[in-house]
């Protein structure tokens, strides 16, 4: 069990960069560490705050661990994400002055987190020393960046005469001391300079990011009105190859050989499959272009429930699969009937196409003010790795064959969209091999 954090404060300032390094060093003397590993703590907090305050102001907590190896955490928290990967790698140096570093995105931000190991001796770290521990540090009061200069300067003269004890005298340290003042000043300077290109890098990448923001936008609204433009225009005549195909084989008409009448049905088969693609395009071209407006009202689930269980029954003719429609958890909720029943059918229609025996099942049930519907299959199963790509258009897992019908990879994509239309989210949990479960979660009010 991790106790109550020792203390906690806030990056915004250059200034605070010398405030966190004091602060470091006191909390790492107050739990027992020695005077080395206090520099090294110390240090990495500065190099770290000093990364982190270039994009956003930091929150920093030290916490002690006392269950197991007694071990001091620091976590250092930003709330705008980035390239996690590109920032440990600028941090790996500062991994060395610590026992272990990781650098992760918690879903509300970047985070930095530090441990390091404590001497055996702090098992007497009792509640009532942590109390202690935390009023002295409610009490320190931060030094100046001069101080700090001083400190560090201090740490730098400790250091060169533990190495040369036996060698240097008081006159040459005092030499080393005056050079190793001018270097640190003017590698402070050096850093100041630095942190101020970085600065002036960071405005010109934001700006950089909003043009190109502009244009993925741009680019997006001419795909959407290229795709309904063109899956309209497409579905007159195909529609038109699927009359005439239904023309030519009619009771009515003159007789066809067998022959004629396979590639009629051929011709009929395809016009179909791709009636069905343009009209797939058309809808998602219509979501991604926002035409699709909501119409609220209360829906009755188990009238929706049962629609979907007759119209879809016809689909899942195979008697090694079990179609399982579920009596509703959830009586009612405010949605668009129609949008909710086209996200359902979608996630049943696919799962029916790759389940080759077991069940397809669709539940509903409430969760934390939210109703959450659940389609799940003993299908084949997604690998972890491509779980957000099957919700891509036209993206379909490799190595699946869909056992009935065919699949054009855009009923995932738009029922995402459906899903977000309709205020909620969808997502998917899968083992490959086992089957794979769709979770559909809205809002019970609009």
């Amino acid at each position: 069990m991790t106790a109550e954090p020792l203390m906690r404060m806030r990056l915004r300032v250059e200034q605070d960069i010398f405030v966190v390094r004091q602060l470091g060093r006191e909390v790492a003397r107050s739990v027992g560490l020695e005077t080395q590993d206090q520099t090294r703590v110390a240090t990495a907090l500065s190099e770290v705050a000093r990364v982190l305050l270039t994009v956003g102001h930091t929150d920093v907590t030290f916490t002690i661990e006392t269950i197991g190896v007694p071990t001091l955490h620091v976590a250092m928290a930003h709330p705008g994400g980035g390239d996690t990967a590109r920032l440990a790698e600028q941090l790996q140096q500062v991994g060395r002055l610590v026992d272990t570093m990781e650098v992760d995105d918690d879903g509300t931000g970047t985070v930095v987190r530090m441990a390091r190991r404590l001497p055996s001796g702090t098992s007497l770290l009792t509640p009532d020393r942590m109390d202690e521990i935390r009023t002295g540090l409610a009490q320190h009061v931060p030094g100046t960046p001069l101080d700090e200069l001083a400190v560090q300067n201090q740490q730098l003269i400790s250091a060169l005469d533990e190495v040369r004890a036996q060698r240097d005298d008081l006159a040459r340290l005092n030499a080393e001391l005056e050079e190793t003042n001018r270097g640190v000043m003017a590698l402070y300077n050096q850093l100041s300079e630095e942190l101020e290109e970085t600065n002036r890098g960071v405005v010109a990448l934001y700006a950089e990011l909003d043009e190109k923001s502009a244009q993925l936008a741009a680019a997006s609204e001419a795909k959407s009105r290229f795709l309904a433009n063109v899956s309209h225009e497409l579905r007159a005549p195909v529609t038109a190859i699927i009359g005439l195909g239904r023309l030519l084989t009619d009771s009515g008409s003159d007789d066809l050989t067998n022959e004629q009448h396979r590639q009629v049905d051929l011709i009929r088969g395809s016009a179909t499959d791709l009636l069905t693609l343009v009209n797939g395009l058309l809808d998602l071209a219509k979501a991604e272009a926002g035409r699709i407006e909501p119409t609220w009202s209360e829906v009755d689930l188990k009238a929706v429930f049962g629609q979907l269980r007759g119209t879809l029954r016809p689909l899942a003719t195979r008697p090694e699969v079990d179609f399982i429609v579920e009596e509703p958890g959830v009586p009612t909720l405010r949605s668009d009937e129609v949008l909710l029943a086209q996200v359902l059918r979608n996630l049943l229609t696919n799962a029916i196409k790759f389940t080759e025996s077991g069940s397809v099942r669709l539940s509903v049930h409430q969760t934390d003010g939210d109703a959450e519907f659940v389609v799940s299959d003993t299908g084949y199963g997604i690998p972890p790795e491509l779980q957000e790509r099957v919700f891509e258009e036209f993206y379909q897992v490799p190595g699946s064959k869909p056992v009935s019908g065919k699949g054009t990879g855009l009923g995932l994509p738009y029922a995402r969209r459906l899903a977000g239309i309709l205020g909620g989210a969808l997502r998917v949990d899968s083992t490959p091999g086992e089957g794979s479960t769709f979770t559909l979660r809205l809002p019970l009010t609009s």
